[in-house]
């Protein structure tokens, strides 16, 4: 029996969630308080935690990282209101496994839960494995523009950079990159640097010998050796520590690494794919990422576009979600109704591919006749459209109202250029990050 943390606020909807979960046969702890929470995971094993994002007494974010830093492997499912999707976004950033919006149906968190407990863990050491895997590439002038990058570099054995927002699916440009190269036959190995703890990510990519420190109780061959001939993909690469990226400078520059508390080298043979959605330019000048790793990570840049500028690739993703969805539900939904589609072509998909994937898996759960309608769709997410609508036909009859409308487009233009990177923006638009700050809450930009 599945053991699962469950940590919500809101009495009465907790205890609805745990005798629904109890009679589909797992076994709830409930607390109502985040820190509470923190303490009872910390007291025992449990198999992945629901945590609420908005608590009394702390922030889902800040549990999940205290989480995820104790635990990496266990699976944390986020839930929110939609209006928090972008935070919803940076939770997936900082390793929660999904996250699932309010009000929460039955299905779905069941449909949730029943993966997360059946995902491998991507922290857990890997078996090689020759990847084989479906990609919509898309017909858009900035898909064709990307794809073929990739076909230019894929060949080649030089380290890429994919930037990009969370969500766009850089893990699958990597995974074509791989496919693509002479090392396709041999191991493909991905790691969410996100979700690894200071402690950990040395000996999950370097591995460690026995008694190399508290807990050290066999050797481990790290993520860099099982990638021994293949690719190793590292996710978020900005999150390592200093000490980390000090190592992983070594290990490219003379494909050699030292397991912790080991005193032997082991050669590899690895090509380094990274991926941020941050701007690690902005991280060297700051100090927080080393310059000459920047350097060696960045021999060919490829940036994946957002949802949003990919164009009639809407359908081709839509698509290919809706059947995969069947595939996976045993249903036969065979598509959209018209409503549907003019609802997602206004919609801004600010957690992209991710959140498309959700929003479509979610749909086909709920849909009982061939297609998709709107009464299947998050009501919160047709009020968005609707806001949205509303902002952009509003009526201006003054100047001062009319230079607001202009400076919070202005703004919202350039946070998405630089991917809401705050200090960038803000030195673009010639102000300090203080009025930056100021300006985005006066005019409600998240």
């Amino acid at each position: 029996m599945a053991s699962i943390l469950l940590v919500e606020d809101d009495l009465t909807f907790s205890r609805i969630l745990e005798g629904f979960l109890s009679k589909k046969g797992f076994q709830v702890t409930v607390n109502n308080k985040g820190k509470d929470g923190l303490k009872t995971f910390q007291s025992k094993a449990f198999d992945m935690v629901i945590l609420d994002y908005r608590l009394p007494d702390t922030t889902g974010m800040d549990l999940l990282q205290e989480i995820k830093s104790e635990k990496p492997a266990t699976p944390v499912v986020i839930m929110t209101s939609f209006q928090d999707i972008r935070t919803a976004v940076k939770a997936i950033k900082a390793g929660a496994f999904e996250y699932i919006t309010k009000p929460v149906n039955p299905d779905e968190l069941l449909m949730i839960v029943e993966q997360a407990l059946k995902k491998e863990k991507r922290v857990e050491p890997v078996a090689p494995q020759v990847v084989t895997a479906q990609f919509v590439q898309g017909n858009s002038s900035l898909s064709k523009k990307l794809y073929e990058m990739v076909r230019l570099v894929a060949p080649t054995n030089m380290s890429v950079l994919i930037e990009g927002e969370s969500g766009t699916g850089k893990e699958n440009v990597a995974r074509m990159i791989h496919q693509m190269s002479p090392r396709a036959k041999h191991p493909f190995v991905a790691v969410d640097c996100g979700a690894l703890s200071k402690e950990l990510a040395g000996s999950e990519l370097f591995g460690h010998v026995k008694g190399a420190f508290t807990g050290a109780m066999l050797d481990k061959i790290g993520q860099f050796e099982a990638a021994h001939k293949g690719t190793i993909f590292l996710d978020e690469v900005g999150n390592l520590s200093y000490e980390v990226q000090v190592k992983l400078l070594r290990a490219i520059q003379e494909r050699i690494i030292q397991p912790i508390g080991s005193t032997k080298e082991v050669k590899v043979d690895v090509r380094i794919l990274t991926a941020t959605n941050d701007d690690l330019a902005e991280s060297v000048k700051n100090g927080s990422f080393r310059e000459d790793l920047y350097h060696r990570v960045n021999e060919f840049k490829l940036e994946v576009p957002a949802v949003r500028e990919r164009g009639d690739d809407l359908y081709e993703f839509l698509n290919f979600f809706r059947e995969s969805a069947n595939a996976e539900l045993g249903k036969t939904v065979k598509g959209f109704d018209q409503e549907v589609i003019t609802l997602f072509e206004r919609y801004d998909w600010p957690g992209n591919l991710r959140e498309m994937k959700n929003v479509v898996k979610r749909s086909v759960l709920l849909t009982t006749g061939d297609m998709i309608r709107l009464d299947s769709i998050p009501q919160e997410m047709i009020a968005s459209v609707k806001d949205s609508a509303k902002q952009n036909t509003a009526p201006v009859y003054d100047l001062k109202a009319l230079q607001e409308v202009q400076e919070r487009e202005t703004i919202m233009k350039t946070l998405q250029e630089v991917r809401y990177n705050k200090s960038k923006a803000a030195r673009i638009l010639n102000i300090d990050r203080k009025t930056l700050y100021m300006k985005m809450e006066k005019y409600g930009i998240e």
